[in-house]
């Protein structure tokens, strides 16, 4: 008995080590994988850190009349080596407020109202551009997410986002 015992253990341990080397044709050992040559580091890494900006500004607080400037420019995503990235698209939300009495309490509180859009390019459209000329106010925030740029390796990233409030 004991004997067809280690016979049994015997081959189950060699079947298990035969399962543990040969690999499918697609998959390769860590070995194997260690004398394959490395692509280029300048395509195959992944942008330095990403810096998002909306004209020359990175995010704050700005007056209306400067905010009114900025809505036809494009959205520029830079690495730390100032090398730009083409924006394929982005989420754009605003965020107004509105004050409001409340019924119950009878305190005054504030109304907020989200509008947004998906945009696949890297400014907003010439509607929304308008309605924002037309309806930004103290207040209001801009938020751009979503931010994905063109790595000249052909892979998509996701940039910092972006948020401005209306002085």
């Amino acid at each position: 008995m004991i004997k067809h015992l280690l016979v049994f253990s015997f081959l189950l341990s060699a079947a298990a080590a035969q399962a543990q080397t040969s690999k499918p044709g697609g998959i390769k050992s860590s070995a194997a994988k260690a004398h394959t040559p490395a692509i280029t580091a300048t395509t195959a890494k992944k942008p330095a850190k990403l810096i998002s900006t909306w004209g020359i500004f990175v995010g704050d607080s700005l007056p209306k009349n400067e905010i009114v400037k900025l809505l036809d420019s494009s959205l520029i995503v830079r690495d730390e080596k100032n090398v730009k990235y083409p924006v394929i698209s982005f989420a754009f939300t605003l965020e107004q407020h509105e004050p409001y009495l409340n019924d119950t309490t009878g305190q005054p509180s504030l109304y907020k109202d989200y509008t947004g859009d998906n945009f696949k390019q890297s400014k907003m459209t010439a509607t929304w551009v308008n309605g924002l000329k037309a309806n930004l106010d103290k207040g209001d925030i801009l938020y751009f997410d979503e931010i994905l740029i063109q790595h000249p390796n052909g892979k998509v990233y996701k940039a910092p986002a972006l948020k401005f409030t209306v002085r």
